[in-house]
């Protein structure tokens, strides 16, 4: 590929926000088996219908959108990986519902790259600090960082923010952290995004078409 990656090396997202049970458990039965979520309330109805459909599909469900700290308790519930993770406060939150629940949670830590008041994350700057403070929390596996860039109609334009994430992981590698995942690119900038170290790509509109949200 473009890259000059294995396509093994990268996981496909798909992103079912706003689609219908009904298509996605269509797309699980042509193959797809990684489902993206912003709302918790909206995916609990969905993996309920599509796990009383499809009960040997395997399908793994990531929370991709911001998660408030009343629904962390179902989300732990629901959810194989959330990506959302953007302060300590929720870690704990997570930590302590994953004990409650019996399950080590995967989740990632989203870092905050631009000035957008409309993004969530953890600031570069704190990135670290708040590592140290949750990868020895026992029901949390950390497994790497997500990112959302601004939006470009040129993907070239977002380049620069992918490059940083992959380097703000690196520089948490060297620094002890066994972080393996980056989960960065969308529909109209996954291609740059694996370009720069994608492992994980969130694609929804080139799957599903245009939603209302």
């Amino acid at each position: 590929m473009r890259a000059g990656r294995c396509p093994s090396e990268v996981k496909l997202i798909a992103v079912s926000k706003g689609v219908s049970a009904e298509t996605i458990k269509n797309a699980v039965e042509n193959g797809i088996r990684e489902l993206g979520e912003n709302r918790v309330q909206e995916a609990q109805e969905k993996i309920t219908i599509i796990t009383a459909c499809l009960p040997d599909s395997r399908v793994k469900w990531h929370l991709i959108g911001h998660l408030q700290k009343n629904k962390t308790k179902i989300a732990v519930q629901i959810f194989d990986m959330i990506h959302s993770v953007d302060s300590l406060e929720l870690a704990l939150l997570l930590n302590r519902y994953a004990g409650e629940t019996g399950k080590k949670q995967k989740i990632m830590l989203q870092v905050k790259l631009s000035d957008e008041e409309s993004k969530y994350g953890i600031l570069k700057d704190n990135l670290i600090e708040v590592l140290a403070g949750i990868v020895h929390l026992a029901n949390l596996q950390v497994e790497g960082l997500m990112t959302i860039p601004p939006y470009f109609d040129d993907p070239e334009r977002v380049r620069l923010f992918f490059r940083e994430l992959k380097e703000l992981k690196d520089n948490a590698v060297r620094a002890g952290f066994g972080l393996t995942e980056l989960s960065m690119g969308m529909s109209n900038d996954f291609e740059v995004a694996i370009e720069e170290g994608a492992t994980m790509v969130r694609v929804g509109t080139a799957i599903f078409g245009e939603r209302s949200y």
